[in-house]
């Protein structure tokens, strides 16, 4: 693994390559092994690692970025040199910043209550994860599924990685973290179950657990009676959650504000969701993964996007808060400040809330709780196909899969034919009735949240698939 001081090191060594006005060296990557299974049997087991340095240069307003996973001396001054060449010939960005140094990068989150602290993230028994130790959580995988007479599919991964940011004012900032994930689809004749989780410490994602709940789920859904489509009181879980409100988070963002493109135009300081509501971006939050400064080093604030069902803020990169400042829409755009979420420059979407916390709500159910609560409607384990109808209303379309149930009289009553779904998430956040305790989820349709499950009144499924 690449060490800081290596970084460190390499990056000297671009400095005296370069004859830019400024030069900022970005470094990602680290190491990656996975092994997956189909038909109850592992069939690839595969491993690399790799450590990429991306080269930004700057010359009066012109930037540009060009990469190498080399660190010989002639690579090094191979990517310099075309990242030199890209910048002369671009047009001058009139918005482009100079570059942040130590004090911006720390300060302008440091001095505020926003400033967040991201615990450490990097566990050496999840970086020291052997093949036989993925191994041997399959086998238990396959265990489950022989002794319930269903087939299985999946991956049990595990990574350690890195972040960092060097540039030429004097900044310089480094993350390192591990993560282990299962996947797991379980197969019978006419019904399927799934489930997946990660975590920076693979003590807490146990194989057996997800296998058995998967396993559960297709043995539940067997024979799937086909129900009708309309309007049902839907309990999705928490990974269904996710897939479905990840779509509106590109939205949270000054650029898309400036572009017009947001859902939130116009809108921010208004209710829009139900009083239940309340949402931040966090990357301190004990559940969450991921780097504590952004594209160009600036620290993560915690940022409140909604509040009781209000609309509070957005996120914002250096360049759009400057841009926003000085735009038509600032009046109407809340609070406008670096929040430390830009992506590395040079980019056309600007920034993006990535870990994103559900507050917890004053009572909290269990999907337990909320299905016996229920007279009639539709439990929903995941998501999937979803797609965007109005980007205004933040109308979707998707379906349900891998178990999807019906409830009758506070109880599953069976599985269902899967459904298509038509609905509005400004419709679905107004009309949550119920939401568990927020949970670290992983999904295949979005990132990874601290999500609740929800029970949702009127969610519209329009039509009923033939599986």
């Amino acid at each position: 693994m690449l060490t800081q001081q290596q970084a460190g090191d390499i990056f000297d060594r671009i400095k005296r390559l370069s004859t830019a006005d400024e030069v900022e060296v970005l470094f990602t990557g680290g190491r990656f092994a996975l092994t997956r299974f189909a038909n109850n049997t592992i069939h690839q087991n595969v491993a690399e690692e790799n450590h990429v340095v991306s080269v930004r240069t700057v010359f009066g307003g012109r930037t540009a970025r060009a990469f190498t996973n080399k660190f010989d001396e002639e690579s090094l001054r191979q990517v310099v040199r075309s990242s030199e060449s890209l910048a002369r010939v671009q047009h001058p960005d009139s918005d482009l910043l100079p570059m942040p140094d130590s004090q911006e990068a720390t300060g302008r989150a440091g001095a505020g209550a926003g400033a967040a602290q991201a615990p450490s993230r990097h566990f050496q028994q999840t970086a020291d994860i052997t093949p036989e130790q993925r191994a041997d959580g399959v086998k238990k995988i396959v265990e489950v599924a022989e002794r319930n007479k269903l087939t299985t599919a999946g991956v049990f991964s595990s990574a350690e990685s890195i972040d960092g940011i060097f540039n030429s004012r004097g900044l310089s900032d480094w993350h390192a973290q591990t993560l282990a994930e299962i996947s797991i689809t379980m197969l019978g004749p006419d019904s399927s179950g799934w489930q997946k989780a990660n975590s920076a410490d693979v003590a807490k994602v146990d194989p057996l657990v997800l296998a058995e709940i998967a396993a559960k789920k297709a043995l539940d859904s067997a024979r799937p009676r086909e129900i009708p489509a309309g309007k049902y009181t839907v309990i999705l879980e928490p990974a269904a959650v996710l897939d479905i409100v990840g779509f509106m988070f590109w939205d949270y963002s000054g650029m898309a504000i400036l572009d017009q493109r947001s859902f939130l135009s116009g809108r921010i300081g208004t209710k829009l969701f139900g009083d239940n509501i309340s949402i931040w971006d966090d990357v301190a939050h004990p559940l969450q993964t991921g780097s504590p400064f952004d594209g160009e080093g600036v620290q993560r604030q915690r940022v409140g996007l909604v509040e009781n069902g209000v609309v509070k803020r957005v996120v914002y990169a250096r360049a759009t808060a400057d841009r926003m400042k000085r735009s038509e829409h600032k009046e109407k755009a809340g609070l406008i400040e670096a929040t430390g979420h830009g992506f590395a420059l040079p980019n056309e979407m600007g920034e993006m809330p990535q870990n994103i916390v559900f507050a917890p709500v004053r009572d909290p159910q269990t999907v337990e709780q909320m299905i016996a609560s229920t007279e009639r409607g539709v439990l929903v384990t995941r998501l999937w196909y979803i797609r965007e109808v109005d980007p205004y209303e933040k109308m979707l379309t998707g379906m349900t899969r891998d178990g999807t149930f019906y409830v009758e009289n506070g109880r599953v009553q069976c599985g269902v034919r899967n459904f298509r779904l038509n609905e509005s998430l400004i419709h679905m956040l107004s009309n949550v009735e119920a939401m568990s305790e927020p949970v670290r989820s992983s999904g295949e349709e979005s990132f990874d949240m601290v999500v609740p499950a929800m029970k949702i009144k009127d969610f519209n499924f329009t039509e009923v698939t033939k599986f």
